[in-house]
């Protein structure tokens, strides 16, 4: 979901720029701002205790990240990373909360979108749980081709790495890639020149 930026210029946001690899904000900090990416993605992830990033998200483009704590008062539950150099817009939380008092149709739009990542985690905790990695993940690709996320509209290209995947699903990428070249061999994915596509 996008804000129109100069709905969100006009409320007292500012633009910030933030390059490759820098932390946007830890797990555990109080939240301040609501968060739009102008340009670059932004990965949002559990870090455990030997450095390995669980990625919850990925905010491209027009997409926001992080707002839970601006509605429920509590920390972040998780660290956000720039993915590449990035342009952000960020609004003071007392500002975006009154933004959605005077804008319902914004309201709104936040709840289907919370519904949204919510409905994500419920299928990745499912199929986790009780399914095959090869299922896991054309579940989760299915799902970003439905909702017109992190695959080319025009010819389903995933627009993730196979590290991006495991990442996202908690596999390992070795297994990520052993799956994924069976899916191709049975004709569930396409993986032309290294580049994976969803199936028709």
């Amino acid at each position: 979901m996008m804000i129109d930026t100069n709905l969100l210029l006009n409320c007292g946001a500012s633009y910030k720029e933030i390059s490759k690899n820098e932390i946007i904000f830890m797990e555990g900090m109080q939240a301040s701002f609501y968060y739009q990416v102008v340009s670059g993605r932004v990965r949002w992830v559990s870090i455990n205790d030997e450095g390995r990033e669980l990625i919850q998200m990925m905010a491209e483009e027009g997409e926001s990240f992080g707002e839970l704590p601006l509605f429920d008062d509590s920390p972040y539950a998780a660290t956000a990373i720039a993915d590449m150099d990035c342009t952000l817009i960020r609004l003071h939380k007392s500002h975006f909360l009154q933004l959605l008092k005077e804008h319902q149709e914004i309201h709104f739009a936040f709840t289907r979108l919370l519904s949204q990542r919510i409905r994500l985690k419920f299928i990745l905790l499912r199929e986790m749980a009780i399914r095959s990695p090869e299922h896991t993940i054309t579940s989760l690709l299915q799902y970003f081709k439905e909702n017109n996320m992190h695959t080319c509209p025009d010819c389903s290209k995933v627009n993730l790495t196979r590290q991006q995947i495991a990442d996202m699903t908690g596999l390992r990428v070795e297994t990520v890639i052993r799956a994924m070249r069976h899916l191709h061999e049975t004709g569930q994915l396409l993986i032309e020149k290294g580049k994976v596509y969803c199936s028709k």
